[in-house]
């Protein structure tokens, strides 16, 4: 891993950026499609793809090693404005929350904004400090197969729907203050981690 990959990326003030995590286990269409789709639809300027060490709710036997997975994302992540991280690591984060509070402590100027798949929403209310996210920073939350409805009625969708903006407002997001979150519809992948694990073991 180069000292670049394991930094957090340069920013100046004004830039919108995405902060897009995961195990990326491995990295895949459907991962991008979601980069992409908050690329567009939220007139970002950066998406940081941050490739974690490993997500605390799930299993680690199968996780591949960090640098296959960054390897994995730069190859998948054409676009130039998506930007491969593992920060992460090199500063001992577990915890999305704990993510969160580096970046707006470190990065003053730039505004972020949470992006995330639909069926990330759905377990949302588990991840630590889940509550802190969602006042830190606005969310965009890209649908996903299968995940269209069920995240809106789960408890961190009904605890946050007072906060939903309209779709077709979704351009303004980074320049909300928090809570404040938008539900993006469009193209989704069925493609997914476990199946692609599943498939390279049989």
């Amino acid at each position: 891993m180069t000292k670049a990959e394991l930094s957090i990326p340069p920013v100046v003030p004004g830039l919108r950026i995405g902060l897009f995590g995961g195990s990326f286990n491995p990295a895949h269409e459907g991962h991008l499609l979601v980069a992409e789709t908050a690329l567009r639809r939220l007139e970002l300027d950066r998406i940081w793809w941050m490739v974690s060490p490993g997500n605390p709710l799930k299993d680690h036997r199968n996780l591949r090693p960090l640098l296959e997975r960054i390897e994995q994302s730069r190859a998948l992540a054409e676009d130039p404005r998506i930007v491969v991280t593992a920060f992460e690591a090199a500063h001992q984060i577990r915890y999305s929350a704990d993510t969160v509070r580096l970046v707006k402590r470190r990065c003053t100027g730039a505004r972020f904004v949470w992006v995330m798949g639909a069926d990330s929403l759905a377990g949302f209310h588990r991840w630590q400090d889940w509550r802190a996210i969602a006042s830190a920073m606005p969310i965009a939350v890209v649908d996903r197969p299968g995940s269209t409805l069920a995240p809106l009625s789960s408890r961190a969708g009904r605890a946050l729907a007072r906060y939903r903006l309209p779709e077709g407002e979704a351009q303004r997001l980074a320049f909300k203050p928090p809570p404040a979150w938008v539900f993006l519809h469009g193209p989704c992948s069925r493609l997914s981690s476990t199946l692609l694990r599943a498939s390279a073991s049989s």
